[in-house]
């Protein structure tokens, strides 16, 4: 099955690909390896802002990071690169806005990590960090970037 009968068979629409914040490019490929720069979390073309541990939930926050992968596949596909071309999703980096004495942010990163395993299976199996950080850009809730092994 392709990626995208997958994508409609789970109801999913990748949103637009949003223009970089700063001086980066939003994928860069070297020797079939894309880079994925970090993704902020766009829900129905709002960005999800807030921090884990000051109100918002644990659903809330993976949903936040759910976003961010569709943003990561969104972004491939505009710099070109087919989804079925996707041999393995090497590595995620979650990025959690987080006060200091919440410790759940590998929770919040299931949202993003879920997600590739029920698009790609198998090739979905990845390498994880889940961080809480104090702040994020525009004051995203969750911001993910992504290491992905394309075939050739």
């Amino acid at each position: 099955m392709s990626i995208q009968a997958r994508l409609t068979e789970l109801g999913i629409v990748l949103p637009h690909a949003t223009a970089p914040l700063a001086s980066y490019v939003p994928v860069v490929v070297a020797n079939n390896i894309a880079h994925i720069s970090g993704q902020l979390p766009f829900i129905d073309g709002e960005l999800v802002t807030g921090r884990m541990g000051d109100g918002a939930s644990i659903e809330e926050g993976a949903a936040a990071a759910r976003a961010c992968g569709l943003m990561i596949l969104a972004q491939l596909e505009t710099a070109l690169i087919p989804l079925d071309r996707v041999a393995r999703i090497v590595k995620l980096g979650a990025f959690v806005s987080s006060t200091f004495d919440f410790t759940d942010q590998p929770k919040v990163a299931n949202g993003a990590s879920d997600l590739m395993l029920s698009i790609f299976g198998g090739k979905g199996k990845h390498a994880r960090s889940a961080v809480g950080v104090a702040a994020l850009p525009l004051g995203a809730l969750v911001e993910v970037d992504a290491i992905i092994c394309l075939t050739p």
